[in-house]
């Protein structure tokens, strides 16, 4: 066969692969009412690339999780104060819904009530969560489920528009994935906000989190499959009143969040934090610190590095810490902390830059398993010396348009 004809053939190919996922796509209705959970898991497993499986208003009271593993589906409600997945029955301690194929689009309905996470999806690439509202309604409790929106092991995650409220863990977590938007959301009464673990090139912004423990929170973990987390841009959120006792489970690591922390960044490398509105924070505004807890990976880096802070606005911080030590280390200081601080980890080659025009604090904890009752704080100077900004996430074409 000459070349000229297997290119011919090649795109004849690709051609009829194309129509044959896109000329059958069509849309499953399902209704809420009498044996939802049947209906809709057998709607999910019966997708095939390019359907919708559209939800319809309604509470949909379910006793077990759902799950997708077909690519290239959309599953769409009504709204999120429409179509309303219910969990409370559930039986089992899983997710509500939990998603492991490629290029899906989740939009316009809420998840409440679920044992365990609400929306869970590993090792999907370029999935969209949009107009949804995962809620324990019940208010901030011990037994609520872990995440709200969960995506965790994927390449090009956007989540845009979403409510989460109540998760135990964090509302808005993405983990061990790479270039993520996370935008124009809310998280609230979560014993974290949003957070982005082990993850890399990230940007969050133009959220509000308030009334968490702690409102966003960039961290990096080891024995993970991913570590080194880097490339982080914190920009234009609202960062404000994060004053809800935690009320994690002992033995997570977010129990170790202090109540009254506005964003906080813990081992990660080249984070930007600007343009935010930053207050009402009893703890700090901003505080960057090392991983100080026990561990043996010899791959981790426990330092925090190549932070910046610059262009945001802060409002009353700091006037009621809640680490140990904290509260000595406020007195000495005349009552209260500055509104950022860093626990001094790594020493100077690890000091975060600042912009910030109000005062910083080093607690000079340079060796990690230091506690916070030895600190030596000093004062940390602000400069107007910036690294390069980071560049901004782009993320496919495909998922942009979904959410225009």
């Amino acid at each position: 066969m000459r070349m000229r004809d297997k290119g011919v053939y090649a795109i004849i190919a690709v051609s009829l692969a194309f129509a044959s996922t896109t000329a059958f796509a069509k849309t499953i209705s399902v209704a809420a009412g009498d044996d939802a959970q049947a209906r809709l898991q057998e709607a999910l497993i019966g997708a095939v690339p390019g359907d919708v499986v559209e939800l319809g208003s309604g509470r949909f009271r379910l006793t077990d999780g759902l799950s997708l593993d077909v690519a290239k589906v959309t599953v769409k409600g009504q709204g999120s104060g429409q179509t309303i997945l219910d969990f409370t029955g559930q039986l089992g301690a899983g997710e509500g819904l939990l998603v492991t194929s490629d290029d899906v689009v989740l939009r316009d309905f809420a998840v409440e009530n679920t044992k365990g996470d609400g929306i869970k999806s590993k090792g999907a690439d370029r999935i969209v969560y949009y107009q949804l509202r995962v809620e324990w309604t019940g208010g901030p409790k011990e037994t609520n489920g872990a995440y709200g929106i969960y995506p965790v092991e994927s390449q090009d995650v956007l989540v845009d528009s979403v409510l989460v409220r109540g998760a135990s863990d964090a509302g808005i977590y993405v983990g061990q994935s790479r270039n993520i938007v996370v935008r124009n959301s809310v998280a609230l009464e979560n014993v974290a906000g949003i957070e982005i673990e082990n993850s890399y090139d990230a940007d969050v912004h133009d959220n509000l989190t308030t009334r968490n423990t702690g409102g966003i929170l960039v961290f990096d973990l080891p024995n993970l499959l991913q570590m080194g987390g880097k490339n982080v841009r914190i920009f234009e959120n609202v960062v404000v009143d994060n004053s809800t006792p935690n009320f994690a489970p002992k033995g997570n690591i977010v129990a170790n969040v202090p109540t009254g922390t506005g964003v906080m960044v813990m081992a990660n490398r080249n984070v930007h934090v600007f343009d935010n509105m930053l207050g009402q924070n009893g703890t700090a505004n901003i505080m960057v610190v090392g991983y100080r807890y026990p561990q043996n990976d010899p791959k981790y880096d426990p330092i925090a590095r190549g932070v910046a802070i610059w262009g945001n606005q802060h409002d009353k911080a700091g006037w009621d810490p809640k680490f140990p030590g904290s509260q000595q280390i406020a007195q000495a200081l005349g009552g209260s902390l500055p509104p950022i601080f860093w626990d001094g980890a790594g020493g100077d080659a690890a000091r975060p830059v600042i912009a910030d025009p109000v005062p910083a604090l080093s607690l000079g904890l340079t060796d990690l398993i230091a506690t916070p009752e030895s600190a030596q704080p000093t004062m940390l100077q602000t400069t107007a010396n910036l690294p390069p900004e980071l560049p901004r996430i782009r993320l496919p074409e495909s998922m942009e348009a979904v959410v225009r």
